[in-house]
């Protein structure tokens, strides 16, 4: 497979989701993973949030939302993701299966790409709280590319349970 590496690095949101094992160990595992991908470093990083399963089953996650600088390109993102996840003992077994850890690209500079693996903006960002809060959170002000701004969004999302993690 081949993959470009942008010239300049750019700003990703990476959403953050674990509910199998010591789930807020994990999420606080791959805050420093992120930062350790080659040409990456983290910029921001949300409180942890504990919300219920969306379309799902099992325990309650715990969900965060990180920015990053990256001179990764998506899909080259996207492949360093999934080994962390796996390294993480993550198997798809089947959709929204309980999970050690997931991690999502919701944004990736202004782009709008659609290809068989990668979605950016992340397919349902505008309609799951566990990603769109902890992104507002650390973005109050984005503006999700093809949608708008996201603040705009948090009152359609306001009936899901999420909850901040009070350290």
């Amino acid at each position: 497979m081949t993959t470009s590496v942008p010239k300049a690095p750019q700003t990703a949101y990476i959403g953050i989701g674990a509910n199998l094992g010591n789930a807020r160990a994990t999420v606080l595992a791959a805050f420093e993973a992120l930062g350790a991908l080659p040409g990456t470093r983290v910029t921001a990083r949300s409180a942890m949030f504990r919300t219920t399963p969306l379309d799902a089953d099992g325990d309650d996650y715990i969900n965060a939302v990180v920015s990053i600088e990256t001179s990764l390109s998506p899909s080259s993102l996207l492949a360093a993701l999934l080994s962390l996840e796996e390294r993480h003992g993550r198997l798809r077994t089947y959709r929204n299966a309980p999970r050690p850890l997931d991690l999502d690209i919701l944004l990736y500079a202004h782009e709008i790409m659609h290809t068989a693996t990668l979605t950016i903006p992340h397919p349902r960002l505008a309609q799951r709280a566990f990603a769109l809060m902890p992104l507002l959170q650390i973005a109050p002000s984005i503006v999700i590319p093809g949608i708008g701004p996201a603040r705009l969004l948090a009152p359609s999302v306001a009936g899901q349970n999420i909850c901040e993690i009070v350290a």
